[in-house]
């Protein structure tokens, strides 16, 4: 959908890839400034190649999705692995905030 709207992906794990360093904890704004082809947070479009191998479980998911309007995803904040997803920027704020807040709660810098 991102796409779809010119929306730059802005996705942590291309900025992990980026840094060279997918047991980053947190993404700052030191990882959304690397210079990558990799960092959908400075480029448009999609990464010019995978940043991991794919589980037969994510290539099944492209393959047959399902259609949405979410434009956002954001962990949540019981560092369960799950994802929210919003519509709407407001909404995924407010997801975002509490994921910050989880994090520092947790001391993870």
């Amino acid at each position: 959908n991102r796409l779809r709207r010119g929306m730059k992906l802005q996705s942590c794990p291309t900025a992990k890839y980026a840094a060279g360093n997918f047991a980053l904890q947190r993404v700052t704004s030191a990882q959304t400034r690397i210079d990558s082809p990799y960092n959908t947070y400075r480029y448009q479009g999609l990464p010019p190649g995978p940043i991991c191998m794919p589980s037969i479980a994510a290539v099944e998911a492209v393959l047959n999705f399902t259609k949405h309007d979410y434009m956002f995803f954001c962990a949540k904040d019981d560092f369960s692995g799950r994802l929210y997803f919003s519509r709407t920027f407001a909404e995924h704020s407010v997801y975002a905030k509490r994921y910050a807040a989880a994090l520092d709660r947790a001391g993870i810098k």
